[in-house]
């Protein structure tokens, strides 16, 4: 893990979740966190057995909302479910990351603050990889603030 300079709040938890998809991913990448030094909230599932996504995209991203956590990660087998559900919530910006350069452009570009990863289609160390870029990465602005603004149906 990098030096952290950027907008997320690393005081605060990180929160976590997948469903059963996603189950050993969170595990692992929970634990590698916590080793950084990282405050990690996990929001489930507990186990392999069969779970609504949904369920636990809409704790991770009420975390992520109403501040109680500095960001999100999210696992499902595509990262398409928690994506959807994720995104559902006006003040959260959830990006789908298969590698390190989308998970970077996701922070620069789209000011993200929630990564969905498909356990089914990336390896461990590359989530990993993506985590710590997604972390370290700054929010250029700019240009960008003007679309992400855009964004929000309010």
């Amino acid at each position: 893990m990098h030096t952290v300079h950027n907008s997320f709040n690393l005081f605060m938890p990180i929160a976590i979740g997948s469903d059963h998809a996603g189950f050993d991913y969170k595990e692992e990448l929970l634990h590698y966190l916590q080793a950084e030094g990282f405050h990690v909230k996990d929001f489930g599932t507990a186990s392999r057995d069969s779970v609504d996504y949904p369920d636990f995209a809409h704790a991770v991203a009420n975390a992520v909302a109403t501040g109680e956590c500095s960001m999100g990660i999210l696992f499902c087998g595509s990262a398409n479910g928690v994506a959807i559900t994720a995104n559902k919530h006006q003040e959260i910006r959830a990006a789908i990351c298969w590698n390190v350069p989308i998970a970077q452009l996701a922070r620069e570009h789209n000011n993200a603050n929630v990564i969905c990863i498909p356990a089914r289609y990336v390896s461990v160390d590359l989530s990993k990889q993506m985590i710590d870029k997604f972390i370290e990465t700054n929010f250029q602005g700019g240009r960008h603030s003007v679309r992400v603004d855009k964004i929000a149906c309010v």
